[in-house]
């Protein structure tokens, strides 16, 4: 009898963004602003069953209206295993993405970041360390606060140097340590090798 791939469950999903946010993301300090969040439990973890783009808009949506009335939550993943896969296809639902902002009124409130398993910045290889600072266990949509971001970059110095400093904290790392970690927070994609 032949074995169907079931998705994977809600708790399962939650448990291993979270680790790879405490791994990777405040692990490395790749985002200052993260771990206050995290500690606070002010993230919202919110895994879609969208098999469709859709669905995952109108989710999106959804998250988007409880965001701006529910102040108690500082930020949304909306976690998708199952929908926007590819890379491709994920970057081409961003503009969508950005159009359900405009229309609801929200753009300049609410700004939405990108991450992916396979995520490639533009003009880069695919193996490439810097990568690294975008890829996740599953595909997201950050959804963050522009007056909490406004804030934050506000009472930090150089912000506009953190993603030059998280490429060059990843070439840091042996590839060896970058497949350790990466794989520990349960991010499978292909890290580089030696050769």
């Amino acid at each position: 009898m032949p074995q169907t791939s079931l998705p994977p469950s809600h708790e399962g999903v939650t448990k291993q963004v979270k680790l790879w946010l405490e791994t990777i993301v405040v692990g490395l300090n790749l985002c200052p602003f993260a771990k206050r969040e995290l500690v606070k439990d002010r993230i919202r973890f919110f895994v879609s069953a969208a098999t469709n783009e859709e669905i995952l808009l109108s989710e999106l949506e959804a998250e988007l209206e409880r965001l701006d009335r529910d102040t108690s939550i500082e930020t949304t993943l909306i976690i998708h295993p199952q929908v926007l896969t590819d890379f491709f296809e994920y970057q081409q639902f961003l503009i969508w993405a950005d159009q359900v902002l405009k229309r609801m009124g929200l753009r300049g409130v609410f700004q939405i970041a990108s991450f992916h398993p396979d995520y490639q910045f533009l003009n880069s290889v695919e193996h490439a360390p810097g990568n690294y600072t975008n890829r996740s266990p599953y595909p997201m949509l950050h959804l963050l606060r522009e007056d909490s971001l406004a804030n934050a970059i506000a009472n930090f110095p150089d912000t506009d140097k953190i993603p030059e400093r998280n490429i060059a904290r990843l070439e840091s790392l042996e590839p060896e340590e970058l497949r350790a970690l990466f794989f520990t927070a349960g991010q499978h994609s292909e890290v580089p090798s030696d050769n």
